[in-house]
């Protein structure tokens, strides 16, 4: 199955814009409506994404997978 690329801009700006506050000591962090909006958009779609890969991995069918024990009872160490 093949997904299109996502878009991570929004969260890498707004880690951007933590590190920032987080090295001038600034007590608050204020976003725009227009940035919050695209941060909570983008964290929506790579949940959604994370989801879908989890479900997919939980259902996806098991193989037999043959596994081959050697045991030489300890000769070899």
């Amino acid at each position: 199955m093949e997904t299109e690329p996502l878009n991570t801009i929004p969260i890498q700006q707004f880690i951007k814009k933590v590190k920032s506050a987080d090295f001038s000591n600034e007590k608050n962090l204020t976003l725009t409506l227009t940035d919050a909006k695209s941060l909570a958009y983008c964290l929506g779609i790579v949940m959604a994404r994370l989801e879908g890969n989890l479900e997919q991995l939980l259902i996806k069918p098991k193989d037999n997978e043959l596994i081959q024990i050697s045991v030489d009872g300890g000769n070899s160490w």
